[in-house]
């Protein structure tokens, strides 16, 4: 079997250079936790978390695994201070950023000998976290579900891989083997996935969430928040079609009401009038399996893909 360890292993000791993505409410601690004993980087999701709540989910990662993890921080959150702290205070392996700048943060997680990831969507933000002291850069391209950017994933990671020295991971529609060589033939050192692993049997969002997913084709997701300003990447339902109704004649501030606590509606099961926030990736998903499978076929195919190649065009 081909070794596909890249400095991504290293820097977070782990066996594979799949990470989790920090997904709000459907990052449990019980995903995280399946994806770090399979050997990749488990990273719990705080988006709709405050401090406490945070720490409980932790402590109960650490009953579950004694394998490397980290916490996702949205910087939208009005409790990201205080997260922070709790991270430093937990003394939690890696923190990874997402929906912002995080350069204030930086100095003080480093000094406390933590790894910091950075999630972007443009090379000039890519360069200023590297400049302030990242660990990681995730290049998430706008595929992906939830929060997401405006430049797909093949031309923003092959920009930011040419643009910083320390390792990028690639993020946004990547399920399976040969999007992971891919991503890895443009340069990136690793991938990190959502979509995929919300589709795992580990995964704690209701069945009808992930039947949603299953059921979805590469069609079938819509970009609601962009007249808000948060733009996010989610399947169609009965709840998209009134946002962007809303959107298109102006009604921001009605959207914007309209959108509260409605992820965690579609995490507790109502996926008509929740936000099923996925990639475009859905449309590639065919079942559910458990975490240890995902990342083994992953693997597994990228080797065959890569061997199949070489016969191909070397004739080796």
């Amino acid at each position: 079997m081909i070794n596909f360890k890249t400095r991504i292993c290293e820097i977070f000791d782990i066996e594979y250079p799949i990470l989790l993505g920090g997904m709000a409410w459907v990052g449990t601690a019980k995903l995280a936790a399946a994806v770090s004993n399979a050997g990749g980087l488990g990273i719990i999701g705080a988006g709709a978390m405050d401090g406490e709540m945070l720490r409980r989910e932790i402590e109960r990662y650490r009953t579950m695994s004694d394998k490397n993890f980290g916490v996702n921080i949205i910087l939208l959150s009005p409790y990201a201070d205080e997260l922070v702290e709790v991270v430093m205070e937990e003394k939690v392996p890696v923190v990874s950023f997402g929906a912002g700048n995080p350069t204030k943060y930086i100095p003080k997680l480093k000094e406390k000998g933590i790894k910091v990831i950075s999630v972007v969507s443009s090379d000039s933000l890519a360069r200023l976290v590297e400049r302030s002291g990242a660990d990681v850069i995730v290049a998430e391209g706008m595929e992906s579900g939830g929060h997401i950017g405006d430049v797909t994933t093949v031309v923003l990671v092959r920009k930011i891989v040419d643009t910083v020295k320390i390792p990028v991971v690639a993020a946004g529609g990547i399920v399976d083997g040969r999007g992971f060589l891919a991503m890895l033939a443009l340069g990136a050192e690793g991938v990190q996935m959502g979509t995929r692993f919300v589709a795992s049997l580990e995964c704690e969002a209701h069945e009808n969430y992930k039947k949603k997913i299953l059921k979805a084709s590469i069609r079938d997701t819509v970009v609601t928040g962009l007249k808000l300003g948060h733009p996010a990447r989610v399947i169609r339902n009965k709840l998209t079609r009134k946002v962007l109704e809303l959107e298109e004649f102006g009604n921001t501030e009605e959207a914007e009401k309209f959108l509260i606590g409605t992820l965690r509606k579609a995490f507790e099961g109502d996926v008509d009038n929740g936000s099923v926030m996925a990639g475009q990736s859905s449309g590639l998903i065919e079942d559910l399996k458990s975490v240890k499978e995902i990342m083994e076929d992953i693997v597994r195919e990228a080797h065959d893909t890569l061997t199949e190649l070489s016969h191909k065009f070397l004739g080796r």
